[in-house]
């Protein structure tokens, strides 16, 4: 039998490279005790490297000229402390950080989806582990589970800062009387829409980075198309070809700028939301 009959139609190829190496096989729409180990990976990873590149950049800084490396470093952090100054009106000891975390993490996720879609089940097939591993995917915020993973994260740290900036009698008198007022009447539509707000806030927070950036795999995938374009019995390998480097290169240069603007909207977010924890109504 020839190479070509095994070759996957196009969706069979777009459909490979979108699913998750996982636990199980997912049959309902939410799923607690399945893993997506590909995501859980990729994220702890790219956490890992962002950790130690500022810890190397803090322990290189000087007092003298500074090098690139650290001037990208110390322009990064003087960024992220004068929007957490401008957006949180209390102790940011810990929340510039937190938001500094948050960007250099989000960035380095992202940015795994420049790489070739099709590295991951090539190097699975070089160590010869393709019997195990059948799906791989990189990139871990084009996961929905990845950033909804993030945006609970958000939402917890929302929580915490109102209960302690606001006290827990605070805090629930403002669930019971914003925004309408201190009516009895008006305590059950108050508490109806703060919890759909902070429901709102997490949802969005996860879905606008999850669908920026499986729109952008996507269209990944079917550039990646055009360059294999002969195996789907076209007669165009030429112009596939072209149009695979061309179009490659112009989205993967535009998409550097969607891996840092989403990862700055991720952080920015995340400030005005625990901004707002401290802001009393």
């Amino acid at each position: 039998m020839s190479v070509e009959s095994h070759a996957p139609n196009p969706s069979e190829y777009i459909s490979h490279h979108l699913a998750n190496l996982a636990s199980a096989t997912q049959t309902k729409i939410v799923d607690f005790s399945i893993i997506n180990w590909d995501t859980m990976f990729w994220s702890i990873a790219m956490g890992v490297l962002g950790c130690f590149l500022l810890w190397l950049a803090a322990r290189r800084a000087t007092s003298g000229v500074p090098g690139r490396f650290q001037a990208a470093v110390e322009m990064l952090v003087e960024m992220v402390e004068d929007q957490s100054k401008s957006i949180v009106h209390g102790n940011r000891a810990f929340i510039a950080p937190l938001a500094l975390t948050v960007f250099v993490w989000v960035t380095l996720m992202n940015s795994l989806d420049l790489l070739p879609v099709d590295l991951p089940s090539s190097i699975i097939r070089w160590v010869g582990l393709e019997s195990i591993i059948s799906h791989h995917r990189i990139v871990p915020t084009a996961d929905l589970n990845g950033t909804l993973g993030i945006s609970v994260g958000v939402l917890i740290l929302m929580l915490f800062y109102s209960f302690k900036i606001k006290g827990a009698g605070g805090f629930m008198h403002e669930l019971f009387t914003a925004p309408f007022g201190n009516h009895f009447l008006l305590w059950l539509p108050n508490l109806l829409l703060n919890i759909i707000e902070f429901l709102a806030k997490t949802v969005s927070l996860g879905m606008r980075l999850f669908g920026n950036m499986y729109a952008g795999e996507l269209v990944f995938l079917l550039i990646a198309l055009l360059g294999g374009i002969w195996s789907f019995g076209a007669d165009t390998s030429v112009l596939g070809f072209v149009g695979h480097v061309i179009a490659g290169t112009a989205w993967a240069i535009f998409h550097i700028l969607i891996v840092l603007l989403q990862a700055f909207i991720m952080m920015m977010l995340t400030l005005v939301y625990i901004g707002q924890a401290h802001d009393h109504h």
